[in-house]
Order: structure tokens, then sequence, then C-alpha cells
């Protein structure tokens, strides 16, 4: 028997400016974005080839909109594995995404840490073969 993680909740203000950044900035694939009520959407994203998806789940009450942000804490909390760490770290950077840092070179790869607009913190890796 086989199992994977097929998407991961992430708590954001509104649908469409998190399909903007997600699909817009960072080239994702828009999977799904179905009405469900007034108010809410089922809506996947996730990076073209990718088995694990990013729900876009629009926060709903004080508390959500509390967490949009810092579901983590304040750590980096998602991880964007490329296998062309130079390419995709310009096509970003051109098309508007925020770097807290330059690239560096660590043991295990080269890594650099960038926001989402809703303040969200993720890793671009590119790992050691």
């Amino acid at each position: 028997m086989s199992q994977h993680i097929s998407a991961i909740a992430l708590v954001v203000p509104d649908y469409d400016a998190a399909i903007a950044f997600y699909v817009g900035s960072l080239g994702f694939d828009l999977v799904e974005d179905t009405q469900q009520s007034a108010n809410k959407r089922w809506v996947l994203v996730a990076p073209k080839g990718a088995q694990t998806q990013l729900l876009l789940a629009k926060a709903d009450g004080a508390l959500q909109t509390a967490a949009i942000g810092n579901q983590t804490g304040g750590r980096v909390g998602f991880f964007l594995h490329t296998e062309d760490f130079a390419s995709d770290f310009q096509k970003m950077r051109d098309a508007g995404v925020t770097f807290e840092e330059e690239p560096r070179v660590e043991p295990y790869g080269t890594v650099a840490v960038f926001r989402d607009p809703f303040g969200n913190r993720w890793d671009l890796l590119e790992l050691n073969s």
C-alpha cells in the first residue's frame, strides 16, 4: 500500500491574490478552482509535475486571519526544490518575488529564502547531486 501527502492547506486572505502569486509569479499550475458556496472555493495549485498540492484556503474569522503568514511560527515552512536554481531564482526575482537574502551554498545545496505576499517563508532549494 502506497501513501503520499496529496495537499497542504495554506491560509490566505484572498483566493485571487493567492492564485496571482502562486500561478502568475511562481509559475505553479492551477489544478482546480471550484466554487463550493458563496464565500468558499476549493483551490489547488502545484509546481509543474508535483504530486503534492497547496490548498489555498481563504481565512474565515479572526483566528484564521491571524494565522496568515505565520502558520509555521516564523520559520521557513515550505520548500520548493528545483533542478536549475540559477534560472528559477532569476525568473522569480524578475516576477517580483521578494527574497530575504542572496543565494548561498550550504553543504546540502544552494538555497535562498523568499516570502510570499502574505508573509509565509519558503526555501528555493537545489540539492547537491
